[in-house]
């Protein structure tokens, strides 16, 4: 699944979606093409941000979406590790 990019001037592509690693307070940040759209605390937040961008998807898709790359662990992680 693909959506085109914003930008009129640029290539047509798909939009890039990253879920940061967990912050230390909990939850992670979500950007959408560079734009932070909030803190998703599970996969129906980030589902949530998506489609107040434009981009439709199920919830139960999220976690193996080709299009939405997850950073610093997989999207069943949503808390820091402990210290130890």
């Amino acid at each position: 699944m693909t959506y085109p990019c914003d930008d009129p001037a640029g290539p047509p592509g798909p939009r890039r979606v990253v879920v940061l690693p967990p912050s230390p307070a909990g939850g992670r940040r979500v950007r959408v093409d560079g734009e932070i759209l909030g803190r998703a605390h599970g996969v129906a937040d980030v589902a949530e941000f998506l489609r107040r961008a434009g981009l439709e998807i199920d919830p139960s898709d999220i976690a193996d979406s080709p299009w939405i790359d997850w950073r610093g662990t997989d999207p069943d992680h949503w808390h820091p590790e402990p210290d130890g």
